[in-house]
């Protein structure tokens, strides 16, 4: 059993380009979660830094970039808003990679906790260079 202040955290840097959205955050939030190391615990955040770049080069299979519906509710009366995924895709890819993502951590405060080490970038460029972040591929 992993204890909190014992854990060891890497920093990888995963290119999003040419993958699936899904696939990608499934295997990004097991990293984040720790389920790659032989010491995960499931109460216990055990899991890595991950900085994902060109975010915006993620693809979408089948049919999904048409008919896939992002919703919210505004929290007024009739407030229930749909953006569908070719235009969130177009102007957030950012927030739809991260929400991919935050859909697959746990629902409570060792989810947020996780959630907090995920950096997501459009570009090729990112802002950790000094943590000197590990590639990582993924067999997708």
């Amino acid at each position: 059993m992993a204890k909190a202040e014992s854990v060891e955290r890497k920093w990888y840097v995963v290119d999003a380009t040419g993958l699936p959205l899904g696939r990608l955050a499934a295997q990004v939030a097991s990293v984040l979660r720790g389920k790659n190391k032989p010491t995960f615990t499931p109460n216990v955040d055990t899991g890595d830094y991950v900085i994902i770049v060109n975010a915006d080069k993620t693809i979408l299979t089948g049919k999904k970039l048409e008919k896939k519906v992002y919703r919210y509710h505004t929290g007024y009366v009739g407030g229930l808003k749909e953006v569908k995924y070719d235009k969130l895709m177009a102007e957030k890819p950012v927030f739809a990679f991260e929400k991919a993502v935050k859909g697959m951590l746990p629902k409570n405060s060792l989810g947020r906790d996780m959630f907090k080490k995920l950096f997501v970038y459009g570009g090729a460029e990112h802002k950790q260079q000094a943590q000197k972040p590990e590639a990582l591929k993924f067999n997708i």
